[in-house]
């Protein structure tokens, strides 16, 4: 009897999609990115190398502030 139920309730799948939901889904070679790529005022590869370059300068920044602080250089 347990069995019997369990298997039931292991095999049911509850996935349900409407065309009306299928319509707001776009398919394609961007579609699966969080952010915008084409038509953009600023061009992507500026904000994004922009980004990565501050990031990676920031401890450099810093390890010369100190050093000039500590009188090194």
């Amino acid at each position: 009897m347990f069995r019997q139920s369990l298997v039931k309730l292991s095999t049911r799948r509850a996935f349900s999609s409407t065309t009306r939901q299928a319509a707001h889904f776009k398919e394609g070679v961007y579609s699966n990115v969080p952010f915008k790529v084409h038509n953009r005022k600023i061009p992507f590869g500026v904000v994004f190398f922009g980004f990565m370059g501050v990031g990676f300068a920031v401890p450099f920044i810093a390890s010369f502030v100190q050093l000039k602080k500590s009188g090194n250089i």
